[in-house]
């Protein structure tokens, strides 16, 4: 059985988090990803593989062109560890804006 890459090791690089938020707004080649970037085809085509790999982007074959798109499953696990962490510092920052008010209301 291949491992899997981790999705967060491989979201870590800022060429792949480009390219996810490239995929993102509309399927892409990988001719018409490369550029966007200063890379060779070779180097972006390496990128595209890992974020296929962790099942973050999802190939589909169109005539003789190969599509990439974002894997809304993928992006899913990225937004399920993050949100306690949200809820967490969205708590911190309601308390806080909680001791501000009262703090203003306490100034002469």
């Amino acid at each position: 059985m291949k491992l899997r890459r981790d999705v967060f090791q491989a979201i870590a690089d800022p060429t792949r988090r480009s390219i996810v938020t490239l995929v993102a707004a509309s399927a892409m080649t990988p001719g018409a990803i490369a550029e966007n970037f200063d890379y060779s085809r070779q180097t972006i085509s390496k990128h595209i593989q890992i974020l296929t790999e962790c099942e973050l982007l999802e190939q589909e074959q169109k005539g003789r062109e190969i599509y990439y798109q974002l894997n809304p499953k993928g992006i899913k696990q990225i937004a399920e560890f993050i949100e306690p962490f949200i809820k967490m510092w969205d708590d911190r920052f309601n308390t806080l804006e909680a001791v501000m008010k009262k703090h203003q209301s306490n100034i002469p």
